[in-house]
Formats: C-alpha cells, structure tokens, sequence
C-alpha cells in the first residue's frame, strides 16, 4: 500500500477539474485500524523531524487545511498532531476578521501567525479565505475599504488575479525567508457533507460544530467549488503546492496528510547545531565535574 505524493499535488497553472479527484479512498484502505496504526508510525517520524527543526531553529513549516464545512480540518488536525511535542507547533484557526482587522490589509492577521523559526504552524482556515469564501461572498470584500473598490462591480476577475498573484509571492517570501509552506485542500462530497452535518445534529455533544449558517452555505456548494478550483490552479507552485486530499473516510485522507507532512520535513533536511571546539571542551569538563560530585 504505498502512498505517492504526485497523485496527490495540484500541477500549476493548468485548467484544474475537481470532479475528477476522488474523495473515497481505495479499497486497499477501507481498514480504519490499519491506517491509524500507519498514520501512528509516521506522527512518530513527525515528531522525530519536529525536534530536529526545533533544535536547529533555521527553518519552520506551515501546513494550511482548508476545506468545506465538515470536510474534517479539526479533527485531522487533531488525529495528526496528537503525539507531537506541543511545544513546537502553533495552531491558528482564522475566523470572520474583526472590526480591528479589517483596518489592516488583508494578509496582515496570518502575517502576524507565521511560526517561528523552529517550529510548525497549522492555519486552520487561512489567507485564502481572502479569495474563497470572498468569491462566493464579495461584499466582505468591502469592508476592506480598498481604495480602487467602491462597488461589487469592482470585485471582478482581474481583482481575484491579483490577489493570487499577492498569495503567491507571499508564499515565496516565507520561502525564501525559511519558511515552507505546505497546503492541504480536503475534498470531500456533498453527500459526506450531508451525512456529517446530520451527525452532528444527531450527536448533542457534536450540536455546538452545526450552525444553521452552515446548511445555508451548502446552498453555495456550487459556487464554492468553483473558487477552490480557481484559488488551486492559480496558486499550487513548485515551492508551496497544493494537495487535494480525499476525505470521505477520515482516516484515509489523514494517513495522506501525515505521510506527507513527514515527507515534507525530510526533505527540510533539519540539522542539529554544530558544537564549536571550545564548547565541546567546557561540555568535556563539566561533564567530569558533575561525575565527581
């Protein structure tokens, strides 16, 4: 059962269909057990790598997870980096921007989150809310108070391209400053949609995740596939690629997503810091004084 990163990553620039990316998984992978017991092998080599980047202190990585309402952000969240050192990775979840946020450009509150150098950052929803969610809903736009945007009329596609463009020299501004940036889409259907928000009706210790809000976004369901297809192929690049990742069955999309966060971090090449010749020699000596004691 090997997992491939090429079947997963968004080629840029080239007409991007999402129907046809699967969001089942293949029947080699229908054993739940099976994959979190793989996905447990691999956090463990997550956790490995994540002490090395901590130690080093040079590099850090930031893994985006975006996806539809009940595509399973939080909880992959959850299932992947429960097991690493908590010390080392930031979570941030980006909600409707505050009157206060609204005040700076709109990159300006994920600018403020990137992780340190040495550590894992995880946007639960992220700068590209900017051109998802303010696609299928343009008037958000307007709170902005850009200058050149006096109207929705001004919210057209030249105005989308140019925010693509932004997000990906953003994106290689972090990547030349150290940063990686590694994007999951989770993609799932509208019938998993549908039978997780009944769940989540269903199960009163799961009602606080259901907002009537959210069966009105699904009307959008449409719409919202086409931004995420426009925002995928517009900014999945060579240095911060996107991966859409099927997420019907949980586990399966989650076994995806570690192994390629391990892979991710690998491929970093973290190193320990080098100890000099005089800091070995006092390391030397005060590791014989503390056996004399």
């Amino acid at each position: 059962m090997e997992i491939k990163m090429k079947d997963f990553i968004v080629p840029f620039s080239k007409d991007l269909d999402l129907k046809k990316y699967e969001t089942k998984a293949p029947k080699e992978f229908h054993d739940k057990e099976k994959n979190k017991k793989m996905l447990s092998d691999i956090v463990k080599e997550i956790d490995y790598y994540q002490n090395i980047l901590y130690a080093e202190g040079k590099q850090s990585l930031l893994i985006v997870f975006q996806g539809i309402d009940a595509a399973g952000k939080d909880s992959s969240i959850r299932a992947i980096m429960t097991g690493v050192n908590p010390q080392g990775v930031e979570v941030t979840s980006f909600k409707t921007p505050t009157s206060q946020e609204y005040k700076y450009n709109y990159l300006w509150r994920h600018q403020n989150k990137i992780p340190q150098k040495g550590k894992i950052g995880i946007f639960n929803r992220s700068h590209y809310e900017n051109v998802l969610i303010s696609r299928v809903h343009p008037q958000f736009i307007l709170n902005e108070n850009i200058p050149s945007v006096n109207s929705l009329n001004d919210i057209n596609e030249k105005f989308f391209n140019q925010r693509y463009d932004e997000i990906n020299k953003f994106e290689k501004f972090l990547e030349n400053n150290g940063t990686q940036v590694l994007k999951f889409f989770l993609n799932i259907s509208k019938d998993e949609q549908k039978k997780r928000f009944i769940k989540r009706i269903e199960n009163k210790e799961k009602n606080w995740k259901f907002s009537s809000s959210d069966l009105k976004e699904r009307e959008f369901w449409n719409q919202y596939q086409k931004a995420f297809t426009l925002a995928l192929q517009n900014t999945s690049t060579d240095y911060s690629p996107w991966f859409i990742i099927p997420c019907d069955y949980k586990s399966y999309g989650q076994l995806i997503m570690g192994y390629l966060i391990k892979e991710t971090l690998k491929k970093m090449h973290p190193k320990f810091p080098n100890i000099d010749n005089q800091e070995k020699k006092e390391l030397d000596i005060s590791y014989k004084n503390l056996l004399k004691e």
